[in-house]
């Protein structure tokens, strides 16, 4: 059975990083929900905007399915970007949402975690002061209505890069915000914190890029798997990237590639067939 995972948060869980700067994860026990159906994951995942990109959920799935060979993975994709911590309260619009999803998801798969990662548009106006209870009535309402109490909870730390420029430059909070975030991992039963320490941003300054993104999406996997809070970079992230990059497509795998880009005109019907 698929085991699938609640991606929910605001847009650097949903992924802005640009297609094009890295290679594209394409593995066929990677699976995605998308119109009431499991398709074959390609990124953007969380089609939240028309910007957007690469998000952390590819790698850390590509990850789980290097190590667990057996495993089919599923990818709930929930995240809106800009939202607020009281955007995902219980009777907003964005909780129900990822409820209806994830009830749905659980037809056909093993809800087996949620990743979450939301705070830059909660980093000003002392908005830090409440967010941990805030985080812990949505959290325990997730799992209650799920009937999922122990599903661990996979929390993303704000990156370093902000308070500085561009659109970041407005989150002078972050600090405090991810000393939230860490404290409720920390105190909350099966939740895991992990670091974006080093992480970089796109120009916009506010939004992790592509390469940072897969190493995001590793160290939440470490966190998932190891069930332990991941404070610094992996030692061994790069080595770990460069390995799934150089994995061998498997013929279905190729053959998708190859209707994709037939389907966006970057081939002819004729070289679709020949190949």
């Amino acid at each position: 059975m698929i085991k699938s995972f609640l991606m929910i948060g605001q847009s650097n869980m949903a992924g802005r990083g640009f297609l094009y700067d890295v290679p594209p994860i394409i593995n066929e026990r990677i699976q995605m929900l998308r119109n009431g159906r499991w398709q074959m994951m390609i990124e953007p995942v969380n089609y939240d905007r028309p910007v957007s990109g690469v998000s952390l959920a590819a790698s850390f799935a590509d990850a789980w399915c290097l190590k667990y060979p057996e495993d089919t993975i599923g990818l709930i994709p929930c995240a809106e970007g800009g939202s607020s911590l009281d955007n995902w309260v219980i009777d907003g619009e964005l909780f129900q949402h990822a409820v209806s999803e994830a009830k749905f998801a659980m037809k056909h798969s093993k809800l087996t975690g949620i990743l979450w990662h939301q705070g830059e548009s909660d980093s000003a106006d002392g908005k830090y002061k409440v967010y941990y209870d805030k985080l812990l009535v949505i959290v325990q309402a997730l799992r209650d209505i799920l009937n999922v109490p122990e599903i661990p909870l996979i929390i993303g730390g704000l990156g370093d890069f902000l308070g500085k420029t561009g659109f970041g430059q407005y989150c002078v909070e972050y600090e405090r915000i991810n000393d939230s975030l860490q404290k409720f991992a920390f105190e909350q039963a099966n939740c895991y914190f992990v670091s974006a320490q080093g992480l970089t941003a796109n120009p916009d300054g506010i939004h992790v890029n592509s390469l940072s993104q897969r190493y995001f999406g590793l160290r939440y996997f470490e966190a998932f798997d190891k069930k332990t809070q991941v404070l610094a970079p992996l030692s061994h992230e790069v080595e770990l990237l460069d390995r799934l990059s150089a994995r061998m497509h498997t013929p279905t795998e190729l053959m998708f590639v190859k209707q994709m880009d037939f389907a966006l005109g970057k081939i002819s019907y004729e070289t679709l067939i020949n190949e």
